[in-house]
């Protein structure tokens, strides 16, 4: 091939491929949302209505439909570029995420997403405290789970290499029944039902299931949650927490999460939710690190009430312990009755509500 033939033959390819380029399309570009969320009040309060502002901006092509959802589920879907939509009186504390699909007459979609909070619409009511009477607690035991049942007291107690489950009568302290952990297990929360113990571990996610008259063991179950903290039930299901602001209900056969529920009071959610005791509709927990009990509407997760147990350390004979944790309530008596991890003493309390 000649120098000439040769120059035309890479002028013509060059003139070639630039002719299918210029006649290739043009890729087609996601459409973009925008995305406003508000309420009548300054930050969303429980039974609000939320009101949800859509605006599309398309830089090609046709928008065919935006669809959106709040936490997976679908709530409306609308074809206009611009459009508002209303969640009506919205119950569901906590925080929650809006995701918006765009998707083009072409098929390209735009997904974006924008989270809310939603806060509770009471302020707790305050409680302090009134000692009705004390008893022996094993000041070795550092407690992770407390319940009474029929007039006697199961424990759960933590720390590798010292984690116990254990029986115990209640006027001295004395144990009549335990149950050593494996050295790897870290006891924490349990509670009694169906006529069966159930203990939790920390990080292991394992937990297991006793025989409540003998206490042996009769099975083992995985939980989902990262960490194991308190436990009870109500009459349907157990009821866990992971050390955050979430109650996680388990189907008491399979052990597997039915629904969480989330913590919160007027300002913030509740973190540290730590032993729990559910008692007539209600559930009771700790406050991991404070004196506080924090009493829970299990069906909405509105904190009812705080409790301040404010000095009940001082009434341990001076002795250096670690914090409070420990709530049981008598099903029969309704006596409340809480400890702490290295506790010299059990406390009988009263309730007082302030101001």
């Amino acid at each position: 091939m000649n120098f000439k033939l040769f120059s035309a033959f890479i002028v013509l390819s060059i003139f070639i491929s630039s002719f299918s380029c210029s006649n290739k399309p043009s890729r087609s570009r996601k459409p973009a949302v925008q995305i406003k969320i508000e309420s009548v009040n300054r930050k969303i309060v429980f039974g609000d209505d939320i009101n949800i502002e859509i605006a599309v901006k398309l830089k090609d092509g046709e928008l065919k439909e935006t669809k959106i959802f709040v936490d997976t589920v679908l709530v409306t879907s609308g074809s206009s570029i611009e459009f508002t939509y209303s969640l009506k009186k919205f119950e569901n504390l906590g925080k929650h995420t809006l995701k918006v699909i765009a998707t083009k007459t072409d098929g390209v979609e735009g997904v974006y997403f924008k989270a809310f909070e939603v806060l509770s619409d009471i302020v707790p009511e305050n409680y302090g405290y009134e000692i009705v009477q004390s008893f022996p607690h094993n000041e070795t035991s550092f407690t992770e789970g407390l319940e009474i049942h029929d007039g006697f007291m199961y424990e759960s107690t933590g720390e590798n290499g010292k984690s116990a489950l254990l029986k115990t009568n209640i006027k001295t302290g004395k144990t009549l029944q335990s149950v050593k952990l494996e050295n790897r297990y870290f006891g924490e929360g349990i509670t009694i039902f169906n006529d069966k113990i159930f203990q939790l571990t920390y990080k292991t996610k394992v937990g297991f299931i006793y025989k409540l008259e003998t206490m042996a063991l009769l099975d083992s179950f995985h939980f989902e949650s990262a960490e194991g903290w308190g436990m009870t039930h109500d009459e349907k299901y157990l009821i866990m927490d992971d050390g955050t602001n979430v109650l996680t209900y388990l189907d008491p056969i399979t052990c597997k999460p039915v629904k969480k529920v989330q913590v919160y009071d007027d300002k913030d959610p509740v973190l540290y939710l730590n032993e729990l005791e559910y008692s007539d509709g209600f559930i009771y927990a700790n406050v991991w690190t404070t004196n506080i009990i924090v009493k829970i509407n299990p069906k909405t997760g509105k904190v009812l009430s705080k409790i301040d147990l404010d000095g009940i350390l001082s009434m341990n004979g001076g002795k250096q312990v670690d914090v409070l944790n420990g709530i049981a309530i008598d099903p029969i008596t309704k006596k409340m009755y809480v400890t702490g991890k290295l506790y010299s003493k059990l406390f009988e309390i009263k309730l007082i509500k302030k101001g």
